[in-house]
């Protein structure tokens, strides 16, 4: 069912037309919503939309290191796909397909450039979920969004310090206990090497999960996370 809005209908056939996906399944009233920002309607808008898109996104990340890496360990798979679903990577998705020309906004909110990644973020996440739901399946997100994440995927696993192990020893944490880790750091006096320059440890229930250096706080944080988070995984 086309929109009553003949120039909005073309304008997201041309977007579906980039994603390289058939017209005929596409629910046009989801997708026009899903590109519909709250400062333009507070009930009419892309909100519950980026809700079911966010498991679509993770479900679909999911499945692509399942079938490209199966070899890979639980641990890698959650750390990478924390960076694959994360605001930064949807955003440049987004930006990809210049979703930001099809998005209703308010002018307030459109010269917003502190809230930018988040806003391309959640819309994109808003055209996964409107596309799922237009056929329950994921046969018009995956032949064009799968390219991407493979592709990401690969240079994440080739530059380990990319890994999000922070990301997914909170989601394992959140998930078990409804509590954050805690982070100790100090600066090494003396260190051995600018790798050794700062020591972390991670805390969970008076308990220490792991240790870790780095030659920054942010290094050593995730170097601690990944000690915790290989270690919970394998409990």
């Amino acid at each position: 069912m086309t929109l009553y809005y003949p120039r909005r209908q073309k304008q997201l056939q041309s977007l579906v037309n980039r994603l390289g996906i058939p017209t005929v399944q596409i629910n046009w009233q989801l997708l026009d919503l899903a590109l519909t920002h709250p400062t333009v309607s507070v009930q009419a808008n892309y909100e519950q939309l980026e809700f079911v898109g966010d498991a679509v996104v993770r479900l679909v990340a999911a499945e692509v290191l399942w079938e490209t890496y199966p070899e890979c360990p639980v641990g890698e798979f959650a750390a990478i796909r924390s960076v694959l679903v994360s605001d930064r990577v949807l955003a440049q998705l987004a930006t990809q397909y210049d979703l930001e020309l099809y998005l209703l906004v308010s002018n307030s909110a459109s010269t917003d450039k502190a809230g930018r990644e988040s806003r391309l973020a959640d819309a994109f996440e808003a055209v996964l979920g409107a596309l799922y739901l237009s056929t329950h399946t994921q046969e018009l997100v995956r032949p064009w969004l799968d390219p991407h994440f493979k592709q990401l995927a690969a240079e994440i696993r080739a530059d380990p310090a990319r890994l999000n192990y922070k990301a997914a020893l909170q989601e394992w944490t959140q998930a078990h206990f409804k509590v954050l880790p805690e982070y100790r750091v100090q600066e090494t006096p003396e260190p051995r090497s600018a790798m050794t320059r700062f020591s972390a440890e991670v805390w969970l229930q008076g308990r220490c999960l792991g240790e870790g250096t780095g030659r920054s706080i942010k290094a050593a944080e995730q170097a601690a996370a990944q000690v915790a988070y290989m270690s919970l995984s394998s409990e």
